[in-house]
C-alpha cells in the first residue's frame, strides 16, 4: 500500500495533465484527490488487478512491466509526470495484463475510480486529455515493441536513458545494472557490457547504484529511432502546455 502524505503537499498542477485542465474542472476535482508517495520498487498494481485508483506523477517514473510465464519481463512504457496511471478505469477493460512498478522514486496524487468515470460522465477536458495521452501511450508501447524486437541492447539502452532522464529532468538515474536487464529483458551480462562501452566512449558514466548522462549528443546519435519516434507523437497529441519537455 502506499502511504498517504499528510504533511507535504505539492502542487498537484506539477502533473502536466492537471496543469492542462480549466479552473473550473480542476476545481471540481481537486478536494478528490489525495496525495500518495511512490517509493522506489513499489508494485503499484499486478497484472491483472482491478484497479481503484488512477494515479497522476507529480514526479518519479512508474514502468509498465509485461512478464511471461518463463520468468522473463520487459518494459514496455514508461510514465512520468506528464501522464497518467491506470488506464483501464476509463478504457473499460477493467484490468491490464501488465505490472506497474515505480521505477525512481517520486510523488503522485490518485483519483478514485468512482470519480474518475464521473468526470468521464460530463465529457469535460479531463476526459479529452486522458484519451489523448493514451493515444500517446499506444504509440509507446508499440514503438517499443519494435525496439525489444529488431534493436541491439546499446540502441535500446540509450533509448532507455534518454526517455528517463527527459521524465525526471535529471542526468542522474538511480538503477542498478539488474533492475536494468529486468526493464530491458536482457541478461545482467548484456548490461554490464553495455554500459561499460558507452561510458569507454564518453556517453555516460556509471557508478555502483546510478547511472549519469554525460554526453547527450552521442547518446542521441547512439539510439535507435524510437526514441525520436516516441517523442515526436507525442509532441503531436499532447498541447504543448503539458507536453512532455523532452530535449529537441
Amino acid at each position: 500500500m502506499s502511504k498517504l502524505l499528510h504533511n507535504v503537499k505539492p502542487d498537484p498542477r506539477l502533473n502536466q495533465i492537471l496543469a492542462a485542465l480549466p479552473d473550473e474542472d480542476y476545481a471540481r476535482i481537486l478536494p478528490n484527490l489525495q496525495l500518495v508517495e511512490m517509493p522506489r520498487g513499489w508494485t503499484m498494481s499486478e497484472s491483472g488487478d482491478h484497479e481503484n485508483y488512477l494515479h497522476f506523477p507529480t514526479s518519479g517514473i512508474v514502468s509498465l512491466i509485461y512478464a511471461l510465464e518463463d520468468g522473463s519481463s520487459s518494459e514496455i512504457a514508461l510514465v512520468g509526470n506528464e501522464g497518467l496511471v491506470g488506464i483501464s478505469i476509463y478504457m473499460g477493460g477493467e484490468s491490464l495484463p501488465t505490472s506497474t512498478e515505480v521505477q525512481s522514486a517520486g510523488q503522485a496524487y490518485r483519483l478514485s475510480r468512482k470519480m474518475m468515470k464521473r468526470e468521464f460522465g460530463l465529457g469535460g477536458q479531463l476526459q479529452h486529455l486522458a484519451l489523448l495521452y493514451t493515444q500517446a501511450l499506444v504509440c509507446q508501447t508499440s514503438q517499443m515493441a519494435v525496439c525489444n524486437q529488431h534493436h541491439s541492447v546499446e540502441q535500446r539502452f540509450s533509448r532507455w536513458m534518454l526517455m528517463t532522464v527527459d521524465r525526471l529532468n535529471s542526468d542522474k538515474v538511480v538503477i542498478t545494472q539488474e533492475q536494468l536487464s529486468h526493464l530491458l529483458g536482457v541478461r545482467r551480462e548484456s548490461v554490464t557490457l553495455t554500459v561499460g562501452s558507452l561510458q569507454k566512449d564518453g556517453m555516460v558514466t556509471c557508478v555502483r547504484g546510478s547511472i549519469t548522462l554525460v554526453d547527450r549528443v552521442k547518446l542521441e546519435e547512439q539510439a535507435c529511432e524510437c526514441y525520436s519516434a516516441v517523442k515526436l507523437e507525442c509532441e503531436r497529441l499532447l498541447p504543448t502546455q503539458y507536453a512532455p519537455k523532452l530535449a529537441a
